[in-house]
Formats: C-alpha cells, sequence, structure tokens
C-alpha cells in the first residue's frame, strides 16, 4: 500500500516499509527500508545539526549539504559528490540538473509500461520532479507488492524544451543507506561456471558490478545483495536488488565520507549515449528490492515468491513443467528420422513427457559453421519435415519441442549471401566472430520482422508445444545503419530482441519458452517475463551445478531453473559422477534429461524410470516449494517444503575416511506434529567397490575384468533404506541417520554415498495416523 502523511510518502507490504520525505528544496530524503514501524516519521530521520568542513550548502534558502544527506535521486552540480544516478548534458549545454519535487500521483495496480516489468502490483506511485532552468522532467515511479514484500523503482526522463537534451548515464534507481557494517554478495563466473555466489565488504570507494557484452552476461548476475555482518541463512538482515534487463547492466556500492553506502542500478553506461528531442522521453528498466530481517532464506522466499507471482508469464503461473529430453548429447549434428524416434519411443518409456530437437534442423546444418538465419528444414535429415516429425512424437505421448537461434548468422547461409547488410558491423571494418558465427542487426526493423516471419512460419508448420530460445556469442563490432547516434546500439538491440519476444509470446501464449545464452547468459528478470525457465548452465555436471544452482536461489525460484540430467564422465569436467547425484541435483529445478539411453546400462534406465516417476510425484513441492539453503558444511544440503511435505537433499562432495556419526534436521517444520521420515531408495553401482568386491565374496575375478563389467550392467548395490517416526522437535533439532560406508563393512543398513555422494530425505506429517 501507499500513502502520503503530510511530507512523507509511505510504501507498505505485508511486513515492510520504504519511507521518504519530500524536504522543503524539493529534494526526496531517504528515510527508511525495514520491518513495519510504528515510529514518529520525523524521529527516523538523519540529524543534520553541526556544519561540516568543505561542505557546498544546497541554497541560501535552505542551507543544507546534499553530500550528507540520503537521498532518493541526485544529480550533478549542486554539492553532493558521491557517485551520480543521472549524467545528461542538459539542453542548456551544461551538465547541471536540480531535480525537484513538482507532484505526485497514486495509481492501483502497475503501469503499462513499454518495458519488461512486474505485473499486478498493489499500487504505484509517480513523484514528478522538475528541473525549472530547462523545462526537463523526471518521474521516480515505485511501486508496493503487498504479498511477497518487494518494491520496485524506476525512472522516466522526458524532455519538454524545444532543445535536445544527451544522456549519458541514467540509473534505474539510487538508494542511499548510512550503515557501513554490510557485506556485498554477488554471483559471478563465465561460461560453464555461472553465478557462483562471492561476498565481500563494503569498504571506502566504489565496487561495480557489470555487463558489456551485449547480454545480461554470465560474467555478473544483475542480482545481488547487501547484508550486515554475520547474517546467515537464517539469522540477520539483507537487502536484495535486481533488474529487469537483458542487457547491458551496471550495479555500484559505494561506501563515502560519513559512512554512508549509495545503491544504484541500472543500463551500463558504457558505450552509452541518448538523444531526446523536445517531447520525447526515456524510459528505465524496472530494479526490484526486498529486505530481511530473517535472514538470506527469507530474502530468497520474498524474490521466489514475487517472481512465480509477478514476474513469469501469467499461462505459467503455477504450471507444472514438463520433464523434457533434449537430443543434443546424444547426436549434436548427426541425426536422421529414425534415430530420434528411437530416442523418442526410449524417452517415451521412462514417462518423458517433451521431446526436444536441438541444433541442426534446418538450412545446410550440419555443423557450427553454416545455416544459421535459415530457417528452413534441412530435408536430408528431415524429408517429410518438422510437422511428420512432431506428429510420430506426439503417438509417443510426447510434447514437441524445438531449438532456435534466432540473433545469429553464418556467413555460409543463404541470408547472408542475399543481406549481407542484417548484420552487425562496422562499415570497412571486417567483423570479429564467435562460434563461427555473426550477429544479425536487431536494431534494424528489417531485420527484427524478418526473425518474426521466418519463426512464425516454423511455428505453425508443427505441433510446437516449446521453444528453447539460444544466443550462444557476444556482441562484438557494435554498429547499426539504422541508428545515427551509435551510443544507442546495445539498449536498441534489446528493445528489438523484447519485440519479437513481445511478438512470439502473444501469437503463441501456450508455447513454453525456455530462453539460454549459451547456458546462463542471459539469466536475467527480463527474459523471464516472456519464458518461465532459463537454461542454468551449459554444465550439467552435478557438482560443479551444486555451485551454480546454489547461487541462483538466491533471487530466483527453482521453478525458473532448468537443470538436466547428462551423460557421465562429464564432457565440461571430465568427473564421473553417480546417475542418482546427477537426478537429485538436477531434481531441485525444472528437471530435464540430454544423454543417450541406448549408452546406459539396464539398471540405470530402470532407476531413470524410478527417478521421473519420483519427480512427477513431487514435481509441484520441487519446483513451488519453499526452498531452504543450509549453512555450508561438509554435506550441501536443500529443502523444498509445502504444508505438510518436506524433501531434504544432501550432497558430499568428497568422501571421508571412517566418517563422524552424522544428524539431519529440517527447516520450516510446523509445531507440535508428528512425521513419518523416509529415504527416498538409491542405488550405488558395484563397480564403485573396486577390488573389495572380489575379497567379499571370495571369489577369484578381476574386479575389472570380463565377469565383473557383464555383473555390474545388472546388478547394483541398494543404499540403505532409512524409515522414522519423530516429533517436530527433532525433525528441527537433529536426529541421527544410519552410519556411513566406514572403509571395512557393509549391511543392508549402511549409507552408501562415497566422492559425490548425496541422498534425500521426505518428511510427511501424520494426519490422523495417515502422512
Amino acid at each position: 500500500m501507499i500513502r502520503v502523511e503530510d511530507s512523507f510518502i509511505i510504501l507498505e507490504t505485508k511486513d515492510l516499509s520504504y519511507i521518504i520525505d519530500i524536504l522543503p528544496s524539493g529534494k526526496l530524503e531517504h528515510v527508511y527500508l525495514g520491518p513495519k514501524t510504528k515510529s514518529k516519521l520525523s524521529d527516523l530521520k538523519i540529524k543534520l545539526d553541526t556544519m561540516v568542513g568543505s561542505q557546498v550548502l544546497y541554497s541560501d534558502l535552505e542551507p543544507i549539504s546534499l553530500d550528507l544527506l540520503p537521498l532518493e535521486y541526485s544529480s550533478i552540480g549542486k554539492g553532493d559528490y558521491r557517485s551520480m544516478p543521472l549524467e545528461v548534458k542538459m539542453p542548456n549545454g551544461s551538465f547541471v540538473a536540480d531535480f525537484c519535487y513538482l507532484k505526485h500521483e497514486i495509481k492501483d495496480g502497475s503501469l503499462d509500461y513499454k518495458l519488461p516489468h512486474a505485473k499486478n502490483a498493489t499500487n504505484t506511485i509517480i513523484v514528478t520532479l522538475v528541473d525549472k532552468v530547462n523545462n526537463v522532467y523526471l518521474d521516480l515511479i515505485y511501486s508496493s507488492f503487498y504479498e511477497t514484500n518487494v518494491f520496485t523503482r524506476k525512472v522516466v526522463l522526458t524532455n519538454k524544451n524545444e532543445n535536445s537534451l544527451s544522456i549519458r548515464k541514467i540509473m534505474s534507481m539510487m538508494l542511499d543507506i548510512y550503515d557501513k557494517d554490510y557485506d556485498i554478495i554477488t554471483f559471478d563466473g563465465g561460461w560453464i561456471k555461472e553465478t557462483n555466489k562471492h561476498k565481500r565488504p563494503v569498504s571506502y570507494g566504489l565496487f561495480s558490478i557489470s555487463s558489456q557484452t551485449g547480454a545480461s552476461s554470465n560474467r555478473h548476475n544483475a542480482g545481488f545483495i547487501l547484508s550486515k555482518k554475520n547474517t546467515t541463512e537464517d539469522y540477520g538482515t539483507a537487502i536484495g536488488f535486481n533488474l529487469v534487463y537483458s542487457g547491458n547492466h551496471y550495479s555500484s556500492i559505494e561506501l563515502a565520507n560519513h559512512g554512508s553506502i549509495r545503491v544504484m542500478s541500472g543500463i551500463n553506461p558504457h558505450c552509452f549515449e541518448w538523444d531526446l528531442a523536445e517531447n520525447e522521453n526515456f524510459m528505465t528498466p524496472e530494479v526490484v528490492i526486498s529486505y530481511s530481517n530473517q535472514g538470506l532464506n527469507k530474502l530468497s522466499h520474498n524474490m521466489h515468491n514475487f517472481i512465480n507471482n509477478h514476474i513469469i508469464p501469467e499461462n505459467f503461473k503455477e504450471s507444472l513443467r514438463p520433464i523434457v529430453i533434449n537430443n543434443w548429447e546424444s547426436h549434436m549434428f548427426d541425426y536422421n528420422m529414425r534415430k530420434l524416434l528411437k530416442l523418442a519411443k526410449r524417452s517415451a518409456k521412462l514417462g518423458i513427457e517433451m521431446f526436444v530437437l536441438d541444433d541442426g534442423w534446418f538450412g545446410n546444418r550440419d555443423n557450427d559453421d553454416r545455416g544459421l538465419g535459415d530457417y528452413f528444414v534441412n530435408k536430408k535429415k528431415l524429408p517429410k519435415g518438422l510437422s511428420k516429425l512432431s506428429k510420430r512424437i506426439n503417438k509417443y505421448n510426447m510434447d514437441f519441442g524445438l531449438w532456435f537461434e534466432p540473433e545469429m548468422i553464418n556467413v555460409d547461409s543463404n541470408l547472408y549471401r542475399s543481406n549481407s547488410n542484417y548484420v552487425v558491423q562496422v562499415p570497412g571494418l571486417e567483423p570479429s566472430k564467435g562460434r563461427n558465427q555473426l550477429v544479425l542487426d536487431l536494431c534494424n526493423k528489417e531485420v527484427v520482422s524478418y526473425i518474426k516471419n521466418e519463426l512464425f512460419k516454423v511455428i505453425d508448420s508443427a505441433n510446437i508445444k516449446y521453444i528453447k530460445w539460444d544466443m550462444n556469442r557476444s556482441i562484438s563490432d557494435m554498429y547499426s545503419e539504422s541508428i545515427s547516434n551509435q551510443g544507442m546500439f546495445f539498449h536498441k538491440y534489446i528493445l528489438g530482441l523484447y519485440d519479437i519476444l513481445e511478438s512470439i509470446t502473444k501469437k503463441y501464449p501456450n508455447i513454453l519458452l525456455e530462453t539460454c545464452s549459451s547456458g546462463g547468459n542471459r539469466f536475467d528478470l527480463g527474459m523471464l517475463t516472456f519464458g518461465p525457465q532459463i537454461w542454468a548452465s551449459d554444465n550439467t555436471d552435478p557438482i560443479s551445478r551444486l555451485k551454480i544452482q546454489r547461487g541462483l536461489s538466491y533471487l530466483y525460484p527453482l521453478s525458473t531453473i532448468s537443470a538436466h540430467v547428462s551423460q557421465s564422465p562429464h564432457s565440461q569436467t571430465l568427473r564421473h559422477t553417480p546417475l542418482e547425484t546427477r537426478f537429485n541435483v538436477a531434481s531441485f529445478g525444472v528437471l530435464g534429461y540430454e544423454l543417450d539411453f541406448k549408452e546406459l546400462k539396464p539398471y540405470e534406465l530402470k532407476m531413470i524410470k524410478e527417478q521421473i516417476r519420483f519427480y512427477k510425484e513431487h514435481r509441484r513441492l520441487f519446483q513451488f516449494g519453499t526452498f531452504y539453503r543450509f549453512d555450508l558444511d561438509d554435506i550441501e544440503t536443500y529443502q523444498v517444503s509445502n504444508s505438510n511435505t518436506h524433501i531434504l537433499g544432501r550432497f558430499q562432495v568428497l568422501s571421508s575416511p571412517s566418517p563422524n556419526i552424522e544428524k539431519v534436521s529440517f527447516k520450516g517444520i510446523k509445531e507440535d506434529k508428528m512425521y513419518d521420515v523416509l529415504s527416498r531408495r538409491s542405488k550405488l553401482n558395484i563397480d564403485r567397490f573396486g577390488h573389495l568386491i572380489k575379497h567379499a565374496i571370495k571369489i577369484p575375478f578381476k574386479h575389472d575384468g570380463f565377469v565383473m563389467r557383464n555383473v555390474a550392467r545388472y546388478y547394483v548395490l541398494e543404499n540403505a533404506k532409512e524409515k522414522y517416526t519423530l516429533d517436530s522437535n527433532a525433525l528441527l533439532n537433529g536426529f541421527y541417520i544410519n552410519q556411513q560406508f566406514m572403509g571395512t563393512y557393509y549391511n543392508e543398513k549402511t549409507r552408501l554415498l562415497g566422492d559425490y555422494g548425496s541422498e534425500l530425505y521426505i518428511a510427511k506429517e501424520i494426519r490422523n495416523g495417515k502422512n
């Protein structure tokens, strides 16, 4: 809810307050962000009663130092010397801007906004500031999302001057906090090592995260967290920020003089310049803000609920995501109708629901240096087209999905030969390639129209229920002949992308769009407004995925994280991992498979069938349950919960010789309830025991010889099956579980984990004698 009392603007959610004061000067002072307060609002304000050396006073009428005030938005040239959210060459040729309060308007719901944004706000306030000298207006737009404890902010700059102005930097949000006792948590990495969590203390100076690749990037996710010192997953204070944008982003945290922290987020000013003529405006992307005084898990719950209810497309809100098989690791470019249908038939028998045809189905696409841009079906591979293939897939009671990379082009393509001007390139300069491909110019409306028409033709040609949208290189040689100011290129490109995605989702609202960019290179809220899930990483090694998916979980719900079970050893790490661990990690997300079933042992196929059955039984819990992280220990631990069922995942990276006796605890358990706790029955390949096998069964044969290899195709060791009946106190405080393998003894009660082992425990509330 939003209301105005005297000079105070008060935004509220179910648990939080955000308070702003309109000063006599017209400047907006940030007063408070935190749990709902009943304090006298004027008593929450900063006390500036003493002059400070070297300060510059705003005016004779209001002798305040803007450099000391916690502000909502600042500008250059009136005595604030911290980093600035706004750098504009004004119509009078100066960079000095003096925006002061003019009016405000409160509206129900969200504004109709041209950029991707959160829907169905409780209400919104537009606070209009004006620079009277230049006749330029700045709207600060705040929305409250009551049930999810989230606020959003964005900015619109409007030029009412007959002369043009030039924007060089415009942040969506600025927030000043007086408290230096914070850490910065960011989620960083690169290809196949995305969103790893990093924490560092806030210290004097300016710290920034950004992208300059043309995408939101795998180097630094746009979301970040400020957390008070010693904050854990369940205790302490944390403020989370994220940006609803898919292009170059920039966020900074500055610890300035006298202990103020200035936080900003928005479009990266790198190579950015935007001209506004009279009566034109510029809209910034939306920033998402939430606060928790109950640790990082609570902050994540706010963000997860917000995304599931206000960001992802309405059609997919609470919609269960299908289990897919993607054919890439099975075939790469080498396939035909017969191979595809064999894989589909095997997949259907295992319970998989969606067959996704990946790269290579179009043009002369037999490798990655040709064919991109030509979206006509390769008749050598699919002589009867996508329509026939999709119908055959449907006969196996599976839906059909298709991979596209619409933003890219190969030089060896019909499109390039006929329209080389569609390529992003600087005149007279040979463009640089990535993955043997160039980028199509989405600033050019003709290119955007071409992509739309080609995609529509393909989608209309077959019964397609799912699209995987890929983008496998960063942008270089940024230049478009369709724009006069090349400082507009990066943002114009993203506007062109959004135009295409909006057209697809409006024309085909029931197609599930999974976005991807060489893995998690575009894992951002902007893309999630068009499709409800994103491919988290090209790295499907579950041990690597623990860090990747944990990092994503701080700001994104499991329903958005696409996670597949793939072949082992993994092509990204060369690591051997158990099939059960690959499933257990992938189950904490949107489950899929990406392997060749004909290469699996018979017992592995049985395991996959059981995995799929189990996931379907608990799919809503895995995708939409309340997710908890545990503070890091020797064993990584996750949990998903609903009102009466809780699933705990435990992941052991490296085993210890003769390990300690272990206890397990759950979170979010109701008080004074009884629970049945079961371990999910899992299996371990007997070949993991090596030479111990021949000593155990007293038969002389080579542990890696012919007999053992054939026995290992069919026979596995059962992990201990544990069952407990416990009250809520035991679950919350911890209970003992069976011993792990201690290096010398095994029976049916032994827990078998080893390196990269894992296990799931399911706790169900007992109601009227039943769970």
